[in-house]
């Protein structure tokens, strides 16, 4: 009985601690992206001026931030091989720059998801959008958008992209276009 009481403690404690693993806290963390402090990597092509190069940024803990620009838009990837991520060759069909902060979402420390501000021209005037753009980070082909969101349509724009990004990454199916969340506003 005393091996079955003391077996039994045991099984429970092991159930709670397997439990507390699973239910890791999720967390932010911030870091900067400024391009020239970045290696650039890859130098624009002046002749056709289409492509105005790619960088290799610092992220979290070392983690590679891949940021290229083309046709006066950005591109943002992350990983060992961000460059040939499903992330690297998606951005907004209007000419868009990126902002600086970049939010990194965290289960137990580890990054599995991204938040940056993205900033589309609405007109050939200086006014642009505000949009949030939420990544998977899956490194092998998966690390990709997964969600949308117009900041400007949206008061609660920053809890809906962190929603997202803790439900849908590392579930997302890169063949898939990223989803609009909440009031799609200028993402229509």
């Amino acid at each position: 009985m005393k091996r079955l009481t003391v077996s039994l403690l045991m099984l429970g404690g092991l159930l709670v601690s397997l439990q507390a693993a699973g239910a890791a806290s999720i967390d932010s963390a911030y870091t900067k992206i400024l391009l020239d402090s970045c290696p650039l990597i890859e130098a624009g092509d002046e002749e056709e001026g289409t492509f105005g190069g790619a960088w290799q940024c610092p992220g979290y803990k070392g983690e590679g931030v891949y940021v290229a620009e083309g046709d006066l838009r950005m591109f943002v990837s992350f990983g060992p091989d961000a460059a040939n991520e499903p992330a690297a060759g998606q951005t907004l069909p209007n000419f868009n720059t990126v902002n600086e902060t970049l939010e990194w979402r965290l289960r137990g420390g580890v990054p599995f998801a991204t938040i940056l501000r993205w900033f589309p021209s609405l007109d050939e005037g200086s006014k642009t959008g505000s949009v949030l753009i939420v990544t998977q980070l899956q490194p092998g082909g998966g690390t990709c958008q997964i969600a949308r969101i117009d900041a400007q349509a949206n008061k609660n724009a920053n809890d809906l992209a962190r929603q997202a990004a803790d439900t849908m990454a590392g579930s997302f199916d890169c063949t898939q276009q990223p989803q609009i969340i909440g009031n799609p506003g200028i993402l229509y």
